[in-house]
């Protein structure tokens, strides 16, 4: 299994989403600008499912 989170992170980044804060354990809170809305990432993304739900929770297209 690959890990996601390195993905993920990039095209939040690139989408001009922003780390609001560091979450409970290894999760961190993010917010888009498209959607305005908070989301978790999580350190560690296993599932291409969980890494396209925040992908959509930042309002961006599935890429995995």
């Amino acid at each position: 299994m690959s890990d996601f989170a390195p993905a993920v992170r990039r095209a939040l980044v690139y989408a001009n989403c922003r780390k609001v804060r560091q979450g409970k354990g290894d999760h961190e809170i993010w917010r888009s600008p498209i959607t305005n809305v908070n989301f978790t990432v999580d350190s560690k993304i296993k599932s291409r499912h969980t890494a396209n739900g925040i992908l959509k929770a930042a309002g961006l297209p599935k890429r995995f």
